[in-house]
């Protein structure tokens, strides 16, 4: 029985497209791709398509793909209407809240102003910290809207830190740790339980 897998694009897709190289899956379709979307294992019995990571989520909820592979980062911001199965320790970075020095957020009274790409990590954050906090949606260089006053502080993904430095941010809290993740879904799961089982056990004993 054929399994479709959707992959995201951009880095997660070449370190994804590695392992599953070196487990000896039949990828060459994936390494030279060109302008292609859609393709073939030919040792496996395998279909495999690139999409952005949130379609990546979507297209595994619909039962388009029957697994994906996806940043934690977008797992967190969606409903979860599919099984997160397997942590890849791809992409490794971690969420984080940061702010200009001297203003420390979490000593402010009244209400806070946060920006960031990412709403839902950032309120079920401060929520848990019983904090009045006004999200503002980012889809840019986040890190500007607080050198120009637009907010108090941000919620971002750090990796090494560099770009908060180099426009003189601080990290104040780090919230969770982030990576790439396997998920399911749950129709697929039970339909197509040994072909997904052999594919998570192949993956997992190569990472």
């Amino acid at each position: 029985m054929t399994i479709s897998i959707a992959l995201t694009k951009g880095r997660l897709e070449k370190d994804t497209v590695k392992i599953l190289e070196k487990i000896g899956y039949g990828i060459d379709e994936l390494k030279n791709k060109g302008r292609k979307l859609v393709f073939k294992d030919n040792k496996k019995d395998i279909e495999y398509f690139l999409v952005k990571s949130k379609d990546s989520i979507t297209y595994v909820e619909h039962g388009v793909a029957d697994i994906g592979i996806v940043g934690k980062d977008t797992l967190l911001e969606s409903e979860k209407e599919y099984f997160e199965v397997l942590d890849l320790n791809l992409g490794k970075c971690k969420f984080i809240v940061a702010s200009l020095p001297n203003n420390n957020i979490y000593e402010k009274v009244g209400s806070l102003k946060i920006g960031t790409k990412y709403p839902k990590v950032a309120r079920d954050y401060f929520e848990k910290l019983k904090m009045d906090v006004e999200i503002i949606k980012i889809e840019g260089s986040v890190e500007l809207a607080p050198i120009l006053n637009l907010c108090d502080g941000i919620v971002d993904i750090m990796e090494t830190g560099t770009t908060l430095k180099e426009n003189g941010l601080i990290v104040l809290d780090s919230i969770c740790d982030i990576s790439a993740r396997v998920i399911v879904n749950k129709a697929s799961f039970k339909l197509k339980s040994k072909e997904i089982k052999e594919f998570l056990n192949d993956i997992r004993e190569e990472i």
